[in-house]
């Protein structure tokens, strides 16, 4: 091809917004002349390398926006620490089926059971199959909906969370909400209800709600509308970290270090 077919040829794809056929085409055009492949071949292998392409850059851009902490991963999980039923569901969870019955999944257990990498665990998941979430600390989303409602801007930021299928509300139990706070929490719950999925932590169980909600009927509008179409994920199992420690104290007087019971009795014999 002459340099100048080449150089209208590279202006036609960028034009088209295929920069993964300019970047290719020369390469795959000698490998299929090296491996005699129909015009209709080349062209296929050139349109699966762009729409890989594009695939990768979308769920790249997705990871990003979604805010969700990387390092929460599903193969970073411990999941034999997790009971029978808590893997059955998440391996459920991880199809993604729920996100489209706009079913909410609402997780209760002791700080550092591993509720939050768990959802997070799936929420990248589900971010890698095409899906748009959104994870916030439930604390600073209050916060960021009433300066919100103060602009008079609520609706407008509501429509725009309302675009990702998947809301995360990590730490609800630790929010101690004035009824200002707790009116546009529970403006959230319901715009959402039946529209979109939330995926929610707690250190509290739904007894413990009406701190949060500061009355009974209001605390039992939020449940009604979390637990209608939700799967429920119980952690009952002891904080990761607590283990950590003791595992890691337990090491230190086997190995008969000062501070340790052993070393002690050691250095005073």
């Amino acid at each position: 091809m002459a340099r100048d077919e080449k150089e209208t040829l590279a202006g036609y794809l960028k034009e088209l917004h295929l920069p993964a056929f300019r970047r290719g085409y020369e390469e795959l055009a000698r490998q299929a002349q090296q491996e005699s492949l129909s015009y209709e071949q080349y062209l296929l292998h050139l349109a699966e390398r762009e729409c890989q392409e594009r695939r990768a850059n979308r769920i790249a851009r997705l990871l990003r926006q979604s805010r969700l902490p990387l390092e929460k991963s599903w193969q970073a999980l411990e999941l034999k620490r997790f009971p029978a039923k808590v893997l059955q569901q998440a391996r459920t969870l991880l199809e993604g089926s729920f996100v489209d019955r706009h079913e909410n999944v609402l997780a209760f257990g002791v700080p550092g059971s591993g509720k939050t990498h768990l959802l997070c665990a799936i929420s990248q998941e589900l971010v890698r199959s095409g899906r748009k979430v959104l994870f916030w600390s439930c604390g600073l989303l209050v916060q960021e909906l009433l300066v919100a409602k103060r602009d008079l801007k609520l609706s407008r930021v509501l429509k725009r969370l309302s675009s990702y299928e998947v809301l995360i509300l990590d730490d609800l139990g630790y929010v101690q909400q004035s009824r200002e706070e707790m009116e546009v929490l529970f403006t959230l719950l319901a715009e959402r209800y039946e529209r979109g999925s939330v995926l929610l932590t707690s250190n509290l169980p739904f007894s413990g709600w009406e701190a949060i909600f500061k009355d009974p009927m209001t605390t039992a509008a939020a449940i009604d509308r979390l637990v209608h179409h939700s799967v429920i994920v119980e952690l009952n199992i002891p904080s990761y970290r607590a283990e950590a420690a003791k595992k890691a104290k337990q090491g230190r007087a086997d190995a008969g270090e000062p501070g340790s019971a052993s070393g002690a009795s050691k250095s005073q014999g």
